[in-house]
């Protein structure tokens, strides 16, 4: 009977698994596996919130596999010894896995190609698990990706996805291949309070719910930032606990311009991926440089540090921050006006933003967080990078009646209306019994910063 290796990664599903329906193809045994490599905690990439996140989704995925006769095997070390071993444990002649985009996960499948060949065997790499669109499926003429979503998204549309799969009936795994125990998200310390659960059966549970009850409204009020009126299906899209691929048939089934608004969603979701796959270097250098000279020293380290902890004085860019410190998760809104405060207002490195998100987000991806922070800093696709967003204009716009702001930012919340927005234009004596801080920095002297630092003074 042939074994086959399924090599988990940030596919953390049974549903729609393409690498799982190769491996189980002629009715063979199987090896779902997942490993616990420590050089992500070495890069940096091991923050709490992904980790507890991870705990629920295996713990998860295990109860899945078990309910169709099988189980997950957990190893801990390198990706590419591990597999090898549980390939040699089993006797497997075939490894399966998704394709992934990063640098990191570029090296570690060429690493693992050389080592299975050795060893007599061969490794499968899928498509379209991770993304509803392959990265390399649409190009435009002489070129290796498309660098402005608009034209992207027109060919990512037109494209035919595949069906989607079915969870399997049944697994047989190899009783010779053995586990380490499977971590709980009670042992990972420095979690955010309010971090949302993992894993396949919420994942799926999340989705039905918003296609049945929020994504008609999602066109109209996406931005509304008290209305908290998006998916929140990001951390399942990013930890594969759920499928881009069902979740974009299924909304395009439900149909109406919300379902049309959030599949643009996860169209931006494959447009970054494809970004990264021909550019790995964006991860960490400007797409396209603006040779900013970035501040730094005493002075602007303050103010960054003034952003990290939500007292930077501007109210909803504080609620925002505050947000992402005690759920691991942040209004899409809400990240657009952080960041651009940072890289405009504050002309802060947006390298600094992005490790401060990576730090706390719970969907914190290389591809989706690194290119999001340089299209709002100007460096990456935006096709106008000098935008600069007014944080007191954008609160009122989509805060109008201070709700989200007197939810995060208590100091504020007996400050009427959108009066909260400008809490230093309050009555003398209202605003000295408000111990909430003074803006770092005025408006007009950040946005003349920023324009002397850009040549357009």
């Amino acid at each position: 009977m042939q074994t086959s290796v399924v090599v988990y990664t940030c596919d953390l599903r049974l549903s729609d698994h393409p690498p799982l329906r190769a491996a189980l193809h002629g009715g063979g045994r199987v090896v779902p596996l997942f490993v616990r490599d420590r050089s992500v905690d070495g890069a940096g990439f091991a923050a709490p919130n992904r980790l507890a996140f991870l705990a629920d989704s295996l713990r998860d995925l295990d109860a899945r596999l078990r309910e169709r006769g099988g189980r997950l095997v957990l190893r801990e070390g390198d990706t590419v010894t591990e597999v090898c071993r549980v390939a040699a444990e089993a006797d497997a002649d075939e490894v399966h896995m998704a394709g992934d985009v990063s640098a990191f996960a570029n090296a570690r499948e060429q690493r693992l190609r050389r080592a299975l060949e050795a060893d007599g065997r061969r490794l499968y790499v899928h498509d379209t698990v991770s993304t509803a669109v392959a990265p390399g499926a649409v190009t435009p003429a002489a070129s290796d990706h498309f660098a402005v979503f608009t034209p992207y998204f027109r060919r990512w549309s037109a494209e035919g996805l595949r069906d989607v799969l079915d969870p399997p009936r049944a697994i047989t795994v190899p009783e010779e291949v053995g586990s380490a125990a499977l971590p709980e998200r009670g042992d990972v310390s420095g979690v955010s309070p309010g971090l949302c659960a993992g894993g396949e059966t919420e994942g799926r549970r999340r989705l039905t719910a918003w296609l049945r009850s929020g994504v008609d409204a999602y066109e109209e009020r996406h931005d509304d930032l008290a209305g908290d009126a998006t998916s929140r299906l990001s951390p399942h899209l990013h930890f594969g606990t759920l499928s881009p691929v069902e979740a974009v048939q299924r909304a395009r089934k439900a149909g109406g311009t919300g379902a049309e608004a959030f599949v643009r969603q996860v169209a931006w979701r494959d447009f970054h991926r494809q970004v990264l796959a021909a550019r790995p270097d964006a991860a960490a250098h400007d797409y396209r440089t603006h040779r900013d000279r970035w501040r730094t020293g005493r002075s602007a380290e303050a103010e960054a540090e003034a952003w990290r902890a939500g007292r930077t004085g501007y109210p909803v860019v504080d609620a925002a921050m505050r947000q992402l410190s005690h759920e691991g998760w942040m209004h899409n809104r809400g990240r657009l006006l952080v960041a651009s405060f940072l890289t405009k207002t504050l002309y802060v490195d947006w390298r600094v933003g992005a490790r401060h998100f990576l730090d706390l987000l719970v969907d914190g991806d290389v591809a989706n967080n690194q290119l999001n922070w340089q299209w709002m800093a100007g460096t990456g696709t935006d096709t106008r990078p000098n935008r600069v967003l007014n944080p007191v204009v954008q609160g009122k716009r989509y805060d109008p009646d201070g709700v989200y702001v007197r939810r995060w930012v208590p100091e504020l919340a007996d400050v009427r209306g959108a009066e909260v927005h400008e809490p230093w234009r309050l009555p003398g004596l209202e605003r000295a019994s408000t111990d909430y801080p003074e803006p770092v920095v005025s408006l007009p002297e950040g946005l003349d910063r920023f324009r002397r630092a850009r040549g357009r003074a």
